[in-house]
Formats: C-alpha cells, sequence, structure tokens
C-alpha cells in the first residue's frame, strides 16, 4: 500500500499544495490569495485559520480524505538555525513558529497548518517540516563578518539547493555526501551555496544580507554609501523595503518580471535592461567563484536552479564565467513540493529519523 502525503507550501500571495502517494504526485494546486482577502490579517500568524480552511475544503473538493493521509508535511519558516534534515512538529516548534525570533514569512504557516491537520487524523499521521531557510550548517570561520557586532548568519534556499544537490549525485550514481557542490538558486532571491560533502559550509544571507542582487533584493550594498543612506531622513522600514522588495533589478527598471527583461534585453543588447541583467549574473558568477575558493577549486559540479534559470541568456552568461571551475548543470524552476514528500516518504519508511527540534 502506499504512502500518502500531503505537502504544504505557503508563500506571500498563494498557498500550494500537493498529494503524493509515494514518489508519484498525484495532485497540485496553486491557491491564490488576493490583496483584499489578506488585508483583514496583521500579521502573518492570524491567518493561519483562513489559509487551512481553503486547503481542507479544496482537498474535500477533490474528493481526498484527510484520513487516508499518512503524513503532512509543511514548508520551515523563519525559527532557530537548525541543521539540515526533517523535523516532527512539537510544542516547541510551533511556539516559535507563532512567535519566529528571525522574523515573519508566510512560509512559517506551513507547519502550523500541518500540525492542525494531524491533529484531526486518527490514523497516527504526524506533521514534519524540513530543510527550512534557517538552516545552519556554516563552518565557524564563515561567520567572521569584519566585525563582532555583525555576525553573518544562514539563510538561503535550503530546501531547494538541496534537493538539486541530491538529484546531480544521484543522476551520476554519487552521493550527495561524496561531493563538492556549488549551487545556485536564482529566483525573487538569489543564495549560492558551497556543499561540502553534504554540508552547506558557506552560503551568502539571501533575505535581506549579502550576495548577488536579485529581482527583489539589492544584495551586497558599498558599506559607506548605505550608512549615508540610513541617516538621510529615511525610516528604518523604507530603507528595510529598499533592501528587500523594492531593490535589485526592480530598483533599476520598474521591473521583477525577468522574463520581460531578458525579451527586452535581447530586442536591444545596448539597453539599460541588458546591462541590469548581464549585471545581476556578473555578480552572481563572482559568488560563485568566491565558494570555488571556500573549497580550494575541489568542485565537482556548478548547479543552476531556480525560476531564473530558465532563461538561456541569463545561464549562459554565468556558465561562461565560470564552467572553467567545473562542470555546469542547470536544473530550472524549483522542486520543493517534491523534496518536501521525499523527505517525508523517508520517515515513513525508515530510511531517516527525524530530528528533534
Amino acid at each position: 500500500m502506499a504512502f500518502k502525503i500531503l505537502t504544504i507550501n505557503p508563500g506571500s500571495t498563494s498557498t500550494k499544495i500537493a498529494v503524493f502517494e509515494d514518489e508519484k504526485e498525484v495532485f497540485s494546486k496553486t491557491l491564490r490569495h488576493s490583496a483584499e482577502e489578506l488585508s483583514p490579517f496583521q500579521t502573518v500568524a492570524s491567518q493561519f485559520q483562513f489559509r487551512k480552511d481553503i486547503i481542507v475544503s479544496v482537498l474535500k473538493a477533490e474528493g481526498i480524505d484527510i484520513h487516508t493521509l499518512s503524513a503532512i508535511v509543511g514548508r520551515g519558516g523563519l525559527v532557530k538555525p537548525i541543521e539540515s534534515g526533517i523535523y516532527e512538529v512539537n510544542e516547541a516548534l510551533v511556539r516559535d513558529l507563532e512567535h519566529p525570533v528571525m522574523g515573519e514569512h508566510a512560509s512559517n504557516l506551513g507547519g502550523l497548518i500541518a500540525k492542525d491537520i494531524a491533529r484531526e487524523i486518527d490514523n497516527g499521521a504526524k506533521a514534519y517540516i524540513t530543510d527550512p531557510v534557517v538552516v545552519d550548517e556554516l563552518e565557524p570561520i564563515a561567520r567572521i563578518s569584519g566585525h563582532p557586532a555583525l555576525k553573518r548568519s544562514s539563510i538561503f534556499h535550503a530546501l531547494n539547493q538541496k534537493i538539486i544537490a541530491r538529484t546531480y549525485a544521484k543522476e551520476i550514481g554519487k552521493s550527495y555526501d561524496e561531493l563538492n557542490l556549488i549551487v545556485a538558486h536564482m529566483g525573487g532571491g538569489v543564495s549560492v551555496g558551497a556543499h561540502s560533502h553534504g554540508r552547506v559550509i558557506d552560503v551568502n544571507n539571501a533575505l535581506d544580507g549579502d550576495g548577488p542582487f536579485s529581482p527583489e533584493r539589492s544584495g551586497g550594498l558599498p558599506t559607506g554609501a548605505l550608512v549615508e543612506l540610513c541617516y538621510s531622513g529615511k525610516s528604518k522600514a523604507e530603507v528595510k523595503k529598499m533592501l528587500k522588495g523594492e531593490g535589485g533589478v526592480v530598483a533599476y527598471l520598474g521591473t521583477n518580471d525577468m522574463l520581460e527583461v531578458e525579451n527586452k534585453a535581447i530586442a536591444d543588447p545596448n539597453s539599460e535592461y541588458a546591462m541590469v541583467q548581464n549585471a545581476m549574473c556578473y555578480q552572481i558568477a563572482k559568488e560563485i567563484g568566491a565558494m570555488a575558493a571556500v573549497m580550494k577549486g575541489k568542485v565537482d559540479a556548478i548547479l543552476l536552479t531556480g525560476g531564473i534559470a530558465y532563461g538561456k541568456p541569463i545561464t549562459n552568461y554565468i556558465r561562461e564565467m565560470v564552467e572553467f571551475i567545473a562542470p555546469v548543470k542547470v536544473y530550472p524552476g524549483e522542486d520543493e513540493m517534491r523534496a518536501l514528500a521525499m523527505n517525508g516518504l523517508m520517515v515513513l519508511r525508515g530510511e531517516t529519523t527525524p530530528k528533534v527540534y
């Protein structure tokens, strides 16, 4: 009998759900939430019941009985830094998802909704989260920033980076733990991780920190100019918005739609669109070079993933800059729903043991 797994991935204006029977995806849907629907909620946590009710309603309409589920795996949120793996949602995790120490994010709802649905099931199904964005496997030397008051932190696209790394390892008949890989996730934010024998020993903070700029995040900025900006009369909220949400490509071009940017760059290679697109690629390639140095040049492969990786001009530009380091392979899009399900399946099959938060 196949294990049936529900996966839940909440985003800022949508909630992705999918049902897997063992490795096979049998249902998936992206539930869109309009600004009007979300406006009554003052915090992300307060959206919990609203989003859960929609999920349960959709599953019922599709004829999927929650009591047949073997496990529910939600996207992990901004909890305390933890090592990679799958975690059963316990009371300590619920508390930190409801009152996140690292900040509010829609992904915090994944574990909360999973836990509540599991509570209603009488067959022993449990709720889990896996590889949240706060996965922290940094080497101690990577935490030092240049001033003790400002420590570097690990916030990146851990879920997709890990599944892509494992996918590549499986394709070549090796274990993820055997390889040195550089994985660049390129989406609304960009994170470039150094995967050394199964651990991400260095990675840029892709939320509101360093690294390459992206469609809507500024990435690393000239520090002196940033200090001047902070004391220019702008509020803290305004500056933070410039770093995350209104930074990067959208700040230069007024759009975060990379397909639009790519098309305009192709139409006019001398346009500002082409320059900004190339500059983003240039910075991503520089970060890949930095991660190669972290691993002393011993890199088995460079993997490009995320929604932006669909753009051939973008991946070609990066490839030309970094393929002297190692072979480059492109995995466009995100495989996060499958990553959630496969982690849950490993637990159900007894191939891994859930960690305790």
